[in-house]
This record gives C-alpha cells, sequence and structure tokens, in this order.
C-alpha cells in the first residue's frame, strides 16, 4: 500500500511540474522580465552581497533577471529553472553583456545538487510559485554552505501582484491539493516560518517596483492576457464561456485601475528578504 500511494504521489507531482513547465512557456514571459521587472535583478544582487569567485545559485531563474547581474558582479552561477524553453533568451541577455553562465533545468523543490555547494542562492519572483512552499524553502537552504546567504523577491499579497493572483483565482483551474498560494512568499512571517532557525540574520524590507509601460488598465490587460502564463491559462480554463471570458477582462482591468496612480503607471510591492544560513 505505501508503495502504491508513493508511486502515485510521484506521478501526481511529476504531472503537476509538467503543467508549470507549460505554463511558464506559454507566451512571452521574457519579454514581462526585461520590460517590467529587469531593476529587480541588480537590486537582489546587491542586497545580497554578492561578489567575484562566489559560487551563485539562481532558482527559477527564467531568462536570467538576477543569475546575469550576478555573473557581471564577478561571481561563478548556475541558473537554474523547470522551464528550461526560457533559457534561450536568458542565454541571449547574458551574451549581451558578455558574460557566461551554466542554465541547468532543475526543480525548486528537488535541487539536483549536493549539500553546501553554493556561497549564495537567489530567487526573484520565482521559487514562489512552487506549490509546495517548505520542499522548496528545505531545497534552498539545504544547497547553501554554511554562512553562506540567501536573497528572495517575492510579491506581496497584498500588492498588485497579489490582488491580481486574487482576482484569477476563481477563473483558473483549481489547485492540486497542498499546494500553497505564490503571494504568500511576500508575507514576512510565512517565509520565516519556512526557514526557520536554520538560518539568522535576517532582514527583510517591502519595496516597489514603479511599472509604466502603460497608459490605461486596459492597455495592462492586453498586453496582459497574450504575455503571462498564469493569465493565459485562466484564460483558456473560462474560453468556453463568454460571459465569464467578459467578467475576466473587466475583472483583470478593475486590478490595474486600483493600483493605478493616475498617470497610468502602477507600483509593485514585493518583499525582499535577505538571511544567512546557520
Amino acid at each position: 500500500m505505501t508503495e502504491t500511494t508513493t508511486a502515485t504521489d510521484v506521478a501526481a507531482d511529476q504531472a503537476l511540474k509538467a503543467r508549470h513547465r507549460t505554463m511558464w512557456g506559454l507566451g512571452d514571459y521574457p519579454d514581462v522580465a526585461a520590460r517590467l521587472i529587469a531593476e529587480l535583478g541588480p537590486r537582489l544582487v546587491t542586497a545580497t552581497g554578492i561578489s567575484p569567485g562566489e559560487r551563485v545559485i539562481d532558482v527559477a531563474a527564467g531568462t536570467g533577471n538576477v543569475a546575469v547581474p550576478a555573473a557581471l558582479a564577478g561571481a561563478d552561477v548556475v541558473a537554474s529553472d523547470l522551464t528550461p524553453e526560457l533559457f534561450v533568451a536568458g542565454r541571449e541577455f547574458a551574451a549581451r553583456h558578455g558574460v557566461a553562465m551554466r542554465w541547468e533545468e532543475g526543480d525548486a523543490e528537488a535541487l539536483p545538487y549536493d549539500d553546501d555547494t553554493f556561497d549564495v542562492a537567489t530567487s526573484c519572483v520565482g521559487i514562489m510559485f512552487a506549490p509546495h512552499h517548505q520542499q522548496a524553502a528545505d531545497e534552498i537552504v539545504r544547497v547553501v554552505r554554511p554562512g553562506g546567504r540567501i536573497g528572495i523577491i517575492s510579491w506581496t499579497p497584498a500588492g498588485f501582484v497579489g490582488d491580481l493572483f486574487k482576482t484569477m483565482k476563481p477563473y483558473a483551474p483549481p489547485p492540486p491539493p497542498g499546494a500553497q498560494p505564490p503571494p504568500l512568499w511576500g508575507d514576512e512571517e510565512h517565509v520565516r516560518t519556512l526557514l526557520g532557525d536554520r538560518v539568522t540574520d535576517v532582514e527583510a524590507r517591502t519595496q516597489t517596483v514603479r511599472v509604466s509601460s502603460f497608459g490605461s488598465p486596459e492597455a495592462f490587460r492586453t498586453y496582459w492576457k497574450v504575455t503571462y502564463g498564469p493569465t493565459i491559462v485562466a484564460y483558456r480554463n473560462v474560453a468556453d464561456d463568454a460571459e465569464r471570458t467578459a467578467a475576466l477582462d473587466a475583472d483583470i482591468a478593475g486590478v490595474a485601475a486600483r493600483h493605478d496612480r493616475g498617470d497610468g503607471s502602477m507600483d509593485w510591492e514585493y518583499l525582499l528578504l535577505t538571511a544567512r544560513v546557520v
């Protein structure tokens, strides 16, 4: 019975990860990363104090928003992500800046590296999307040596992206049992609990990134519904229901309107947390 249950659980987890990989390959996440949140990578590199010669892993690295700035700082970098399709844009990004790193497929909940391999582990709005938060936290701590550092940026529950995910939830496919909402990683107490007494010198601060690429809530919606994987999945889920599709259109524009600063720009709130591994 135990073997049967374990096999079933493994199969379900593999299917879930396959759906996640497909989701992040939809649309044009490289454009989202470059156009809207490029400045977050250098901020995280600075916050974690990455220096020449250090071994760094960027977990759920996407197209290298952190990995490339870390390499520019002189670090020996591994960019790890569940969706290697994103590495094409990442390699181009790295080439434009004249840096090299390793791009390696990896699940944030089961990183393929030995204990204590890295001096620094980072993740910028990446690890938060791993469905099982404790597993992902355990892994990011495990691969960092004692005395090494962890730096994580996550969208907050109360900020724009947290509001957007809450708004899209009724339209999206139901999450599998045990999966936790991504914006919980933007709650300081939640992350402190995940990391526990395995880290010290925890520093957390809430900051914002200014997004001003859209002149209206409707312009944001038009862009977001064709570029961002989770939004595309939500629209596909209601594609056969014209009323629900129209409601989703209105609700996404409504989120952008709520967070509009009055000039078409928005401040997207995130939590930046750093810690040292014991």
